[in-house]
């Protein structure tokens, strides 16, 4: 299920209609004032400063002074002008005055509806960073549907690119122990530190594995030296940037159309994906040989088993034998897995 706000409006429609309303309060504003503004000139002459100030000091009916001598029918134009448009120009103020106040209510209520959505969290994702590689690890998990919290210190960025994609996020400091139980750790599946400074993620890694010492966690890191230290302050794996990018470019020197292939599948929607799924007594292919299991039907291809103790079998043969603690390596589209990994991990009433 996509991401949203537990509220019974879609927030970008009723945001579109929170910006409709308020450009109508100012057209009708501003066009109260032209109108006053142009009768003034028309009737009495006076130069366009002083018959917009005029009509402002009436208006307002501040009366502060009387920059234009007005003749009889001036006076008659401000008597029908008073009459008629202050009214107007009060309601404009007054529904001015209250957009700006909801407004505010508005960002506060719906800051409050998703801290009460992420404390129901479970089996989560949690994103600390959203610079170009966290911008880019959100939106390969909102493509396949995977709930996920975002942690930045720049409230200006969470709110620009969150808000109008029903990310949930959190401002703050990815470091801080509190910051890390908002995002729900102790339930969450796995952490990304993506923080641009390798000595933040460090701290990340180590404060994410104090909190929760069971869960996977991947961090960035600058180069090999960064790398080592990251992976021993707790990180299960650590990716670096330039090394990953050095390898797909040598990877598409020598396989180009290979490469390709795997390009134009991983960022397809639907496209192909691998997954680690462990046997367990509880499982419905423990026991059973490979040849034997409905995998295939599902459109599931093993391309490795990995038992405990001894080294993966890649590709493992059609008579292999599925026995409790193994660890599969299924390829298949991001459906099929989504459907595998569901039969793997079935859902509690809890979570449900």
């Amino acid at each position: 299920m996509f991401q949203q706000l537990t509220s019974t409006l879609d927030p970008n429609r009723s945001q579109k209609q929170s910006l409709a309303h308020f450009f109508r309060i100012m057209v009708l504003l501003i066009g109260f004032t032209i109108f006053g503004t142009v009768g003034i000139r028309v009737i009495e002459g006076a130069s366009w400063l002083d018959s917009l100030f005029m009509i402002v000091i009436t208006a307002t009916t501040v009366g502060y002074e009387d920059p234009v001598s007005l003749s009889d029918n001036g006076k008659i134009f401000i008597i029908f002008y008073l009459m008629f448009g202050l009214g107007i120009f009060t309601y404009s103020v007054s529904q001015l005055g209250q957009w700006i106040v909801r407004q505010q209510m508005s960002s506060v209520l719906e800051k409050r509806r998703m801290q009460k959505t992420i404390a129901n969290l479970e089996g989560h994702y949690i994103v600390c960073g959203l610079g170009r590689m966290g911008h880019s690890i959100c939106e390969y998990l909102h493509e396949r549907e995977k709930q996920f919290v975002v942690i930045d210190s720049n409230e200006e960025r969470l709110e620009q690119t969150c808000t109008p994609r029903n990310w949930y996020y959190i401002q703050g400091d990815a470091t801080d122990d509190q910051v890390l139980k908002s995002a729900g750790i102790e339930r969450a599946a796995s952490l990304a530190a993506a923080l641009p400074g390798d000595a933040d993620n460090v701290y990340v890694v180590l404060t994410a594995r104090m909190l929760n010492p069971g869960f996977q966690i991947i961090a960035r890191a600058s180069d090999d030296k960064a790398g080592e230290k990251i992976k021993h302050a707790g990180a299960n794996r650590v990716v670096s940037p330039f090394r990953s990018g050095a390898v797909k470019i040598a990877r598409f020197m020598i396989h180009p159309a290979v490469e390709d292939f795997v390009e134009v599948a991983s960022k397809h929607v639907g496209g192909f994906e691998v997954a680690d799924l462990q046997i367990t007594d509880a499982s419905p292919y423990c026991g059973k040989k490979l040849s034997e299991t409905d995998l295939s039907t599902k459109g599931i291809m093993v391309v490795g088993i990995c038992r405990p103790g001894h080294q993966p079998q890649m590709p493992p043969s059609s008579s292999s034998i599925l026995n409790t603690g193994d660890s599969i390596f299924a390829l298949g589209s991001s459906d099929a897995i989504t459907q595998l990994m569901e039969e793997f991990n079935p859902p509690t009433e809890t979570s449900a």
